[in-house]
């Protein structure tokens, strides 16, 4: 998500803050309405009322979003901290998105005991991921 987003406002933005509030909100966005249609979904299953508990719960869960989100952010700052202008910057961070889902695809299959055609398959998954965030950015350049 954080890709695509980074692709979509490439060039948007004149400061590399401006680009950094603009990430941080959409994750936080993206990732409350993410819990948020989990626990609706339990409390419509279950005829279940919506409590603090239960949307903490489902925002634990969804916690992945944040934590995928950490390293394009990390990247945006340093690449900022060493004085990239911001185009650069966003762009950096965009690759880093790229590298670490085919990277990530990678792991995962590595740790589940994958056979070199499910490797294949994850790898895949992630790189057409990938190039799918890079086509949003040729796109609305």
């Amino acid at each position: 998500m954080v890709g695509a987003l980074l692709a979509a406002e490439s060039g948007l933005h004149e400061s590399h803050l401006d680009t950094f509030a603009s990430v941080v909100i959409a994750v936080a966005v993206y990732w409350l309405a993410h819990a948020y249609a989990s626990a609706l979904g339990r409390r419509l299953a279950l005829q279940e009322r919506l409590t603090a508990r239960a949307l903490l719960s489902a925002l634990g869960e969804e916690s992945a979003i944040v934590r995928g989100a950490t390293l394009p952010l990390l990247v945006l700052v340093l690449a900022w901290a060493a004085g990239a202008d911001q185009p650069t910057a966003g762009t950096a961070a965009l690759w880093s998105t790229v590298a670490a889902l085919i990277a990530l695809e990678l792991i995962a299959g590595l740790r589940a005991r994958a056979t070199p055609a499910e490797l294949v398959l994850d790898v895949g998954v992630g790189a057409t991921i990938g190039l799918g965030i890079i086509a949003l950015k040729i796109v609305l350049q």
